[in-house]
């Protein structure tokens, strides 16, 4: 009976009480499988969630020869589901057998097909795409998944890197890259050799309003600019067309791929490893003076070892108690000056990227044309390098401030699913799980 309180009937027109109903359909709205119906739901003693589901009556055609074929029974198989209410779910499917009545037909028997499952598959085409769902949007492993499915490692896997490569392999994949970004990352750190390392290549198109929502196009082992060239030359006719800009850190390799096989395409020298640049610089100096002066590695309480970490902010963000320091620290270990100049140098590169687009590239100019004849070698080195990286560097000033950031955040998701996953063993699993997950398809919290 209705309880009095309910205002209107409820959408769903039988129950499983009703007289002459043989499914529920609560409980197949709830399922949500187009011509399946649920007709049992128990726990088994597994704890798992075991559902009985049929299809619906229809007439089927031999697949040899279309004579009308007839009923011969069920056979039942035995899926895995997405997970539900907290349970591993198991699918009973109770497929229907069907009988050919032509003699001279060689297909005896043959049994229904449904969307819900290829043949001969063990999970379900919803679990299959809830699992490789989770490994883009969420920071989980296929051992977790797996769990929650109920099923082997292996047998997860196969399910899903069938999928997962169907959706790496669309073409739409590669479409609308204007801003190309490629950086290095180790994906293997304790071997030894080449194949330790793996070239990235990322999507750094920004969106109509100006955002950037950096994605992993693509990864290949080696860290070399034939890996990358390599790449670039596998690429579908029309992709290098389309890039403008690309960005990189100082490495040659990368730049001669850039242009053998981008000619027409901005290359722009990342500003983030240019200012490391500069921060290693100080670094070596104040070893190389701590040698001179004290004869031996920092210790605690020597002057220069004490300011090791403030001599790599930025002046700006110094307090006056830092730069109180700063100065005295300097003052008592470093005689000739020769830290205090390099930190001077350091805090001009900096300027660089902390300006209008005009001073900026006036200050850069200053820089290459200053540094390489600079007393202090280490900063004569730096200058010597900016100078032969002229173009790149200014290249910035043109291109509204391009940079390899959001290459540095892919490097980010990709070591946290290596982490996750304990490390990999095969590139090709490698390259899939990392392609998923830095795929650009999360949603960015707001």
């Amino acid at each position: 009976m209705r309880p009095s309180n309910l205002t209107k009937a409820p959408t769903v027109t039988h129950c499983m009480c009703g007289p002459g109903t043989r499914w529920c359909a609560r409980a197949d709205a709830m399922f949500d499988v187009p011509g399946m119906h649920v007709t049992e739901v128990q726990v088994d003693n597994q704890q798992r969630l075991v559902l009985t589901v049929e299809s619906d009556w229809v007439d089927h055609g031999c697949p040899g020869c279309g004579v009308l074929a007839v009923g011969h029974g069920r056979r039942c198989r035995v899926l895995h589901d997405a997970p539900s209410l907290g349970r591993v779910t198991v699918v009973r499917w109770l497929s229907r057998v069907w009988r050919c009545l032509e003699p001279s037909c060689t297909t005896t028997t043959f049994t229904e097909q449904h969307p819900i499952a290829p043949p001969r598959a063990v999970l379900t085409v919803r679990a299959v795409r809830w699992a490789t769902d989770a490994l883009s949007y969420d920071d989980t492993t296929v051992s977790a998944l797996a769990r929650h499915l109920g099923v082997a490692w292996h047998t997860a896997w196969t399910a899903i890197e069938t999928e997962a490569k169907a959706r790496v392999a669309q073409p739409e994949h590669l479409a609308g890259v204007k801003t190309l970004g490629v950086d290095e990352h180790i994906w293997r750190p304790s071997r030894v050799g080449a194949d330790r390392a793996v070239t990235i290549m990322v999507d750094l198109t920004r969106d109509q309003d100006g955002c950037l929502h950096a994605r992993l196009l693509d990864a290949v082992v080696g860290r070399s600019g034939t890996a990358y060239k390599t790449w670039l030359k596998n690429q579908p006719d029309g992709f290098t067309a389309t890039v403008e800009e690309a960005a990189l850190d100082p490495f040659r390799g990368y730049a001669n791929a850039i242009r053998d096989e981008l000619p027409d395409t901005v290359a722009v020298l990342d500003a983030f490893h240019v200012v490391r640049l500069g921060t290693q610089v100080v670094d070596e100096v104040r070893r190389r003076v701590q040698q001179d002066t004290l004869g031996h590695r920092g210790h605690k309480h020597d002057p220069l070892y004490q300011i090791r970490g403030l001599l790599r902010h930025g002046v700006e963000h110094l307090s006056e108690r830092q730069q109180a320091k700063l100065t005295r620290c300097l003052e008592a270990g470093d005689p000739d000056g020769e830290v205090d100049v390099a930190w001077q140098c350091y805090q001009q590169l900096r300027s660089i990227y902390h300006t209008t687009t005009t001073e900026g590239r006036q200050i850069a100019e200053k820089v290459i044309a200053g540094f390489p004849s600079c007393p202090i070698p280490e900063v004569a080195r730096l200058g010597r390098t900016l100078k032969a990286w002229r173009q790149q560097l200014l290249a910035y000033f043109d291109t509204s401030g391009v940079s390899n950031g959001g290459t540095e955040a892919i490097n980010l998701i990709i070591e946290k699913v290596r982490r996750l996953a304990h490390g990999f063993r095969d590139f090709t699993h490698y390259r899939l799980r990392i392609l998923l997950a830095a795929s650009g398809n999360r949603a960015y919290r707001k």
